[in-house]
């Protein structure tokens, strides 16, 4: 199934949200295939980039964020592993860790048990190269503006209130992947 049919099945009754989320996957996917572009070294699988970062976001609708037209009853921190539920019903097991180890960057067992995030108690970093490359992608862009693009600065301001340890892990991907 493709990700715009996957998408379509989850957001066929909330129209405003199916955009949204349409844009802002679309965008994510775009800086991702070009950043990729600049790193053929890496040998980033492309095929599954375009796929997996339209997908990433898919759990959203079961939150609770009516700013961006979330109407669901789940904490927005929950939207990754909810997505990657979704995703291996699908048949998407890939996708699906994209999915669930695309927040901040990444979350850490010990970031849920410190700061008492509603997420079973686990490590949701991201570890293979298009997993890290669509997580970095991610942090360039938010749903309630979605006009905007972020300069590296403001993706790294927008980290802070998660810690040092999440910063630390976005400036190993700033590392990989460069200043977009």
């Amino acid at each position: 199934m493709l990700p715009l049919d996957i998408i379509n099945k989850y957001y066929s009754d909330n129209e405003p949200l199916r955009r949204l989320l349409i844009r802002h996957s679309e965008d994510v996917t775009n800086l991702a295939i070009r950043i990729a572009s600049h790193h053929p070294e890496l040998d980033i699988d492309i095929d599954f980039v375009r796929e997996a970062a339209m997908l990433h976001d898919i759990g959203i609708f079961q939150t609770n964020a009516p700013g961006i037209h979330c109407h669901g009853t789940q904490p927005y921190i929950c939207h990754g592993i909810l997505g990657a539920e979704l995703l291996v019903k699908e048949g998407l097991p890939r996708h699906a860790r994209v999915a669930e180890r695309h927040t901040g960057a990444g979350i850490t067992a010990a970031d849920i048990e410190q700061q008492n995030l509603p997420l079973p108690t686990a490590d949701y970093l991201p570890e293979t190269i298009e997993e890290k490359l669509i997580c970095y992608a991610d942090k360039f862009f938010s749903k309630s503006r979605p006009e905007n693009i972020k300069t590296l600065d403001s993706a790294r301001c927008s980290l802070q209130k998660f810690g040092g340890e999440t910063q630390a892990r976005f400036e190993e991907l700033v590392s990989m992947f460069g200043d977009v």
